[in-house]
């Protein structure tokens, strides 16, 4: 699919307070919000904090290590300091900050390093599902970039590749030097859209166009359309109720366009006319069956919250969401859910990053297998949006392995000119990745 077919076509007149608004809720302000749970030197769990006692590790042992497919991509050797007995030392450290997390003698720990401590300090390993070719490919694909992608087993939920960029060195602050002082200073004074930032997880923006799936499933759960290859009574200018917000799409392809067309040329028209058809509760109730509105998302690393208003204040706003605009926003760990939810015959399962994750969760059914067959055939193996508005670039890709399995990617790119040249074969690269 060419990725100029994807980009939206949303048209707006006489709302420039209502888009000003909506631009200004995407911004860096916005996405801190919940800054205080992912700041620089906060731990993911009680008791990791810098200047917290850790648990005294085993007599004559070292700390226990994190792994990649069995390999150790963490090591420790002796300080010297009775209170702190081990350094932490990483391979490979930029590669595989986003999944490992960091570990300082000065600044705290996050994590895989804070979530797991007490088990590593006790000489215990921990193995993440990840696959170090799948974490090659998206890190190569991302250098030079601000982004991140994430690569999902749609069928378990395993984590193949966690990748933020830009990345950082977690050996550059692991002890406490006035070196490594220097080194985490200028890594935290570049604040929360910096490299100390997991963005796999924790960065939240307006998915766009990429949402219209959502809506395209509500659609059809609801019986308003029959199926994806069924007209909408679409007009090629959707004009909101009591506004004068227009949204339109191409006419040649997306006047009365059935979803499959739809989704293929991002007809906002379309989406936005489904949004008046079914009312915010029918779209907010599915979203949140795609993973929208969970305040704890746990892989065991907390994901920021992706949210999807219940109430939107009038039929514009609600237009706008059906675009993936206004207070709509997502990680890309939730698109990856998304696309999964759809590889996966509409079984949605939570992302775990860890071989044994402590509570492990059954899969859910977010929508039918029919419902998710049908967008699947729909969308094809990729697609993507470029939000002017966000000035973010979304692709999402599935596969299907030798072995059987199913695999669902996401890749965010931040960029204030559309990158669907860049992001979409990124997408498909990392789908074939994992075979």
């Amino acid at each position: 699919m060419s990725p100029s077919r994807r980009r939206p076509a949303l048209v707006l007149t006489a709302v420039s307070a209502l888009l000003a608004a909506c631009v200004t809720g995407c911004g860096p302000g916005a996405r801190d919000t919940n800054a205080s749970d992912a700041r620089p030197g906060t731990a993911e769990r009680p008791g990791t904090a810098p200047g917290t006692k850790a648990p005294a590790p085993e007599p004559g042992g070292g700390l226990g290590d994190i792994l990649v497919a069995g390999r150790p991509v963490t090591g420790s050797q002796a300080s010297g300091i009775p209170k702190a007995p081990f350094k932490r030392t990483y391979t490979e450290g930029e590669l595989y900050a986003p999944v490992t997390g960091y570990r300082s003698m000065a600044f705290g720990a996050v994590g895989l390093e804070a979530v797991f401590r007490e088990e590593l300090d006790a000489g215990k390993d921990v193995a993440t599902t990840i696959d170090p070719a799948v974490q090659r490919a998206a890190f190569d694909g991302l250098r030079g970039r601000q982004g991140a992608a994430v690569v999902l087993d749609a069928d378990s939920g395993r984590i193949l590749g966690q990748v933020s960029t830009p990345s950082y060195d977690p050996n550059s602050f692991s002890g406490n030097l006035k070196s490594d002082e220097r080194a985490w200073n200028q890594l935290k004074d570049q604040g929360f859209d910096g490299p100390l930032t997991n963005r796999a997880i924790r960065h939240v923006d307006n998915p766009g166009s990429a949402v219209h799936v959502v809506v395209a499933a509500a659609a059809l759960e609801k019986g308003l359309i029959a199926s994806v290859d069924a007209p909408t009574r679409s007009p090629a200018v959707h004009t909101a109720a009591d506004s004068t917000a227009e949204f339109a799409g191409d006419p040649a392809h997306c006047t009365d366009a059935s979803l499959r067309t739809a989704l293929r040329h991002a007809c906002a028209n379309v989406f936005a006319r489904i949004a008046s058809d079914l009312g915010a509760d029918a779209l907010a109730s599915t979203a949140v069956a795609f993973g929208f509105n969970q305040d704890k998302t746990d892989t065991p690393l907390r994901a920021f919250e992706s949210t999807w208003p219940r109430k939107p204040e009038n039929p514009a706003q609600l237009a706008l969401m059906a675009n993936g605009l206004f207070e709509v926003k997502a990680t890309p760990i939730q698109m990856a859910m998304v696309t999964a939810v759809l590889a996966n015959g509409g079984n949605r399962v939570r992302p775990s990053l860890v071989t044994d994750p402590r509570t492990p969760v059954p899969a859910e059914r977010a929508v039918s297998q029919r419902t998710a067959e049908q967008l699947q055939s729909a969308l094809g193996d990729s697609s993507s949006a470029w939000v002017p508005s966000a000035s973010v670039t979304w692709a999402t890709s599935s596969a299907r392995t030798r072995a059987g399995r199913r695999l669902a990617v996401a890749v965010c790119l931040s960029s204030p000119t559309d990158a669907t040249a860049q992001a979409t074969p990124l997408a498909r690269h990392l789908a074939a990745a994992g075979q």
